[in-house]
């Protein structure tokens, strides 16, 4: 063991490879969660089984050993650390837990008095490869364990080389960026808020996704965010640039958030349902800080200094007028990255092109087709990120909104820092489900909920009829090729690749269109309260202020246009239903009258007769408000 203390980082080609560290986390019975090993070691000149930890990554224990993870025989998290000091882009880490009882070890250390032993084995990398890295990770972890003797680390290290020597050198293939990620899956589970949410992202607003296990969690946000074109391979660098919280050292946070079980009881949950910042007794306030000034400049790791301006308040409520978002300054000179770059090959939104849709047709299809080639992605003049010619990745987690797939209970205190922006983050303790007043929506896994606080917000991002029929297009499609086993993952129509083409083609097609001079008209297909909202963002002003010449190539309209037809109505009807407490009410009456009609043969004109005046009724009301809707849009068009 002593052998590996204090060597730097090798790789096998003499050069720094992509996989940075692997660590091995562990929970200690009075210490709590803590790095039990890591190589190279986390800090030069310390040994391999030093426990210090760089400032920027404190809070990396408790990411790689989730809360509540004795809950789970094993487990995989996907988190986000912050750059290293002189370094400037997000590393990415995968964790992989297991649980072993202390019975059967064959070697039983001191400190080892439980009767089981929570470990988990981390690679923190500069490549996004979620998915590829817990393929190759969980096989060690389960060789690691399968060894019930934790002081043989030979394998870690054999690791680190084999990861290094196989993802350091050829270019890498897109379906293994994506690899784990299935949006037929998201699509199958979410159906039409799938639509919703990634246009509820576009918006920059603070998003928390809900569930566990932790796998399950970061497995549906990183499948929303591979809907966005280039988002995974180029659009995250920036998405963790936080500052750890300095005020108060990690003893001062409540014990119910040291352990490694600390999902409350009920006893420690208020029962109230009011959005207090405390919780049964148990304060999640951050204590004061003295307040940030105006023209505190912020400096980078190139020694660069940068003004930014915080909000003119300090409510946890988004707001994007309050920020300064471009300085022209940053026009005059292009951002480069001047460390090294491995090529993630060919983005989703390089192989396809968009079917011609004659207007006022409803589409029966939109298939891109595929190219050959490789997309080129080059640094962007203002953002900063590496851009394909459509301007893709969009620059969303920058500036302060922060990507993190699994959140830590000790980094709460982010969601309401006024240097945050907004977010989309994944947590699996109840206790940030409770306080609402820090998000503008909750995403909630398990029942597939989508659930935006703001009532006015709720109807912005109401589909419109195209958006439904682009949703009822994409579900139509997974659900009549649910059952091809050799679609999962390989095939096309209905597939992974052509669900992330048909989301890259909508993106395309409303930047298109938001580029238009006097295309009103057009941009109400995607809702004009949503347009105009969306234009005061980060990302959409950072996009607006370069040119995208391959977007001439792109139709500026709706890929669903049309006139209204029957169908919409049926699909405005079924949204109604599945989306409203009242809608889904008036669809169980409708079901339980079908059956009283099917049971009660004597009966039948009085059924039919009562069936039809309720159907009637229900329906004239329903038409009643479409058509005011649609006479209020006629009116807003004219104007």
């Amino acid at each position: 063991m002593d052998a590996l203390a204090g060597q730097e980082n090798p790789g096998s080609s003499g050069r720094p490879g992509p996989v940075l560290h692997i660590v091995v986390v562990g929970f200690h019975h009075k210490k709590g969660c803590q790095v039990e090993f890591s190589y190279p070691p986390l800090i030069p000149g310390e040994g391999h089984d030093s426990n210090l930890l760089p400032e920027e990554w404190k809070y990396l224990p408790f990411l790689a050993l989730p809360d509540g993870a004795h809950n789970f025989q094993e487990d995989t998290v996907f988190f986000h650390l912050p750059p290293r000091s002189g370094e400037r882009k997000t590393v990415y880490g995968v964790s992989c837990y297991r649980q072993i009882e202390a019975k059967a070890l064959k070697v039983r250390q001191a400190d080892v008095t439980r009767e089981t032993v929570q470990k988990s084995v981390c690679v923190l990398s500069q490549l996004p490869l979620y998915g590829l890295l817990q393929a190759k990770l969980q096989l060690i972890t389960h060789a690691y364990f399968e060894e019930k003797d934790f002081s043989q680390i030979s394998i870690l290290k054999e690791l680190y080389e084999h990861m290094n020597g196989s993802l350091g050198g050829s270019a890498l293939e897109g379906s293994q960026l994506y690899l784990g990620l299935s949006p037929r899956d998201l699509v199958l589970q979410f159906r039409q808020k799938v639509l919703i949410l990634f246009k509820l992202i576009l918006l920059e607003k603070k998003v928390l996704f809900y569930v566990s296990p932790v796998n399950r969690l970061v497995g549906s946000l990183m499948t929303v965010l591979s809907l966005f074109p280039g988002m995974i391979e180029h659009g995250l660098t920036e998405g963790s640039h936080y500052r750890p919280r300095q005020s108060i050292a990690e003893e001062d946070i409540p014990a119910v958030s040291f352990s490694l079980g600390n999902s409350p009881t009920p006893s420690q949950i208020s029962s109230s349902k009011d959005e207090d910042t405390e919780i049964g007794q148990v304060s999640l306030v951050e204590p004061s800080r003295p307040e940030v000034s105006a023209t505190e400049p912020e400096v980078d790791a190139n020694g660069s200094i940068e003004y930014l301006r915080p909000p003119s308040h300090t409510s946890p409520e988004s707001v994007e007028s309050d920020w300064e978002t471009l300085d022209p300054s940053i026009l005059e000179e292009c951002v480069t990255d001047e460390g090294e770059v491995w090529n993630l090959g060919p983005g989703p939104c390089e192989h396809h092109t968009k079917d011609t849709i004659t207007s006022g047709s409803i589409p029966i299809t939109v298939q891109p087709q595929s190219k050959t080639g490789q997309a080129v992605f080059t640094p962007g003049l203002i953002s900063g990120l590496e851009e394909d010619k459509y301007g893709m990745p969009l620059a969303i987690f920058t500036k302060g909104y922060l990507c993190l797939p699994y959140m830590a209970l000790q980094q709460h205190h982010l969601l309401s820092d006024v240097s945050v922006r907004g977010f989309v983050a994944g947590a699996t303790n109840i206790l940030f489900r409770q306080q609402k007043h820090l998000s503008d929506a909750i995403v909630e896994v398990e029942d597939a909920k989508l659930n935006i606080h703001d009532p006015e917000l709720r109807k912005i991002l109401n589909p419109t009829t195209a958006d439904l029929r682009f949703i009822d297009h994409l579900v139509k499609h997974v659900t009549e090729n649910r059952d091809d086993v050799f679609l999962d993952g390989t095939g096309w129509e209905g597939g992974d690749e052509w669900i992330r083409a048909q989301f890259a083609l909508y993106l395309h097609s409303l930047l298109s269109a938001s580029s238009q001079p006097e295309s009103e008209k057009v941009l109400s297909d995607y809702g004009s309260a949503f347009i105009a909202m969306w234009k005061i963002t980060h990302n959409y002003r950072v996009w607006n202020s370069n040119k995208h010449p391959a977007l001439a190539e792109v139709n500026p309209s709706h890929p669903f246009q049309g006139n209204y037809s029957v169908s919409d109505v049926k699909l405005r009807l079924s949204h109604s239903v599945q989306s409203s407490e009242r809608g889904k009410k008036l669809g169980n009456a409708v079901v339980t009258t079908s059956r009283n009609m099917v049971q009660t043969g004597r009966a039948v004109g009085q059924s039919v007769g009562g069936a039809l005046i309720s159907a009637k009724s229900a329906m004239s009301s329903w038409l009643s408000t479409f058509s005011q809707a649609s006479t209020q849009e006629q009116q807003e068009e004219k104007h």
